[in-house]
This record gives structure tokens, sequence and C-alpha cells, in this order.
């Protein structure tokens, strides 16, 4: 219990932290509704004369990318990698090496409390936006979708976080680490589904992302709470999703053992 409260505590804290911000969430969550307003026109024209692209309607389509929206505020990791390699640089990661907090445990934590903010905040122009779009929102209702999809959620943003951890301990190593997160963000972007849904890709190209951790990030979620994936796609991938969450764990605490020799603690 003490455990507990103590990032109980950093949750709080990174809360209201990000309701001060609250106003830049709500910015980047309004200017994302202009993105999904060119994601309408681009896949209106695609859909033309045509009911159906790959088996999906245009329907199905838009609801993909308006959930994808969704889950990139609800559990994308937008600067925990700079934050942390601040920390780092600055020597504000000291005061952490002195005292019994673990820094994975508290700086996911403090994800978790942006991640809320900026969850609910993309609700609102969603909301207001809903008698525009709300005849192209088709969701199954399965109910094991729900089962499978929120355990996929939850993993999907440790892997998010993960790796946005791992570059930013990178900074132990390399003082800039900028080109590493935009080449990550591109890979991210292109392999997670965020700019054509991978199941539209061609069929050697959607196999190999199956077995990458960015597949696991945004598009698994998504594709289970949409009905992209069947139940017993959901499951294999469930397994191979928890495989990555184990491995992207092991990474980052073999790269902080091995960075925090390399630490000279100056500052903080």
């Amino acid at each position: 219990m003490r455990t507990f409260a103590k990032y109980r505590h950093a949750f709080l804290v990174g809360l209201q932290s990000n309701i001060v911000y609250r106003w830049n969430f709500g910015i980047r969550a309004i200017f994302s509704l202009f993105h999904l307003a060119f994601v309408f026109i681009l896949w209106g024209a695609a859909y033309q004369g045509k009911t159906e692209i790959g088996g999906f309607d245009l329907s199905q389509t838009l609801t993909y990318f308006i959930v994808i929206l969704m889950m990139q505020f609800f559990i994308g990791a937008f600067n925990e990698d700079y934050q942390i390699s601040e920390d780092i640089r600055n020597g504000l990661i000291n005061q952490f090496l002195l005292k019994p907090i673990n820094y994975y445990v508290y700086r996911f934590s403090v994800f978790l409390a942006a991640r809320l903010v900026s969850g609910l905040l993309v609700l609102v122009p969603l909301f207001i936006a809903l008698p525009l779009i709300k005849d192209h929102i088709v969701i199954p209702d399965e109910l094991w979708r729900l089962t499978l999809g929120l355990p996929a959620m939850i993993m999907a943003a440790l892997i998010q976080f993960t790796i946005a951890y791992i570059f930013g301990l990178l900074t132990f190593w390399f003082l800039e680490i900028q080109s590493f997160i935009i080449l990550s963000l591109a890979i991210e972007t292109m392999l997670g589904g965020q700019i054509f849904p991978l199941d539209l890709m061609p069929a050697w190209f959607f196999r190999i992302s199956q077995w990458l951790p960015y597949y696991y990030q945004m598009y698994f979620p998504t594709a289970i709470f949409t009905g992209r994936l069947d139940e017993a796609s959901a499951l294999s991938g469930l397994g191979i999703q928890a495989f990555w969450v184990v491995a992207l764990l092991g990474l980052a605490q073999l790269l902080w053992v091995r960075g925090l020799r390399r630490h000279t603690a100056v500052g903080g």
C-alpha cells in the first residue's frame, strides 16, 4: 500500500501538471479534427464508385480512423522521450537514484495522468463533430471485442511508453536523440497503421508487421474494436503483444543499468 500511495501521488502530481497545460492538449485535439476531415475527403474519393476496399466499406474504414485518433490521445506517447532525455541531461534524474523510487514506474504514472487528460479532452471536439460523423461510425457489438480490446489497449500503452522510455535512455550515450525519435516516429506511423489500415497493405507487408512491436501500438487494439480482426487473430495477437511488452521492459531495464554506469551525477 505504501508503494501504491507513492506512485499514486506521482500520478496526481502529473494530473495537476497536465491540467495546467490542458489548452495545449485541447488545441492539439481541435487541430486533429482537420486531419480527420482530410481523412474523410481522401477516403471518400478512394471509395468513389466502389462499395468495398479490402472487404471493408467506407463507414468501416472511417470508423477505423476515428478510433485510431482516440487511441493516439489515450495511449500515445507525445513527448515522454524528450522529458526523460531532459532529466538525464540536466541531472534531474539524480534525485531518483537516492530515493526508493523506480524511475520507470514514476514516469509511467505521469504518462497515465497525461493520457487521461489528453484522452478526455479529445472527446470534446469529437462530441462537437458527432452530428457530422455519426452516420459513419460502425462499431461491432460482440462482447469479446471489449474483453480482449481493453487488455490490448493497456499493453499497447505499455509498448508505446516503453519505446519512448528506451529512446529517452539513449541520452546516456548520445547528447542529442532527436534524429532517433524522428526515425522511430516515421516507422511507427507507417507500421502502426496510422496512414493506412495495415490490412489494406500487401499481404507480405501485413504479415511482417504482425511480428513487430509497432503493429501492437495503435493498429492492434483499434482493429479489435472496429471489427478488422476476428477472435482467433485477436487471441494470438495478444500473446505476441505480451511478448513485446516483456521484451521491451527487459531492454529498458538493461539500458537503465548500463546507462547508469556511464552517468556522471552532475546537477539535479
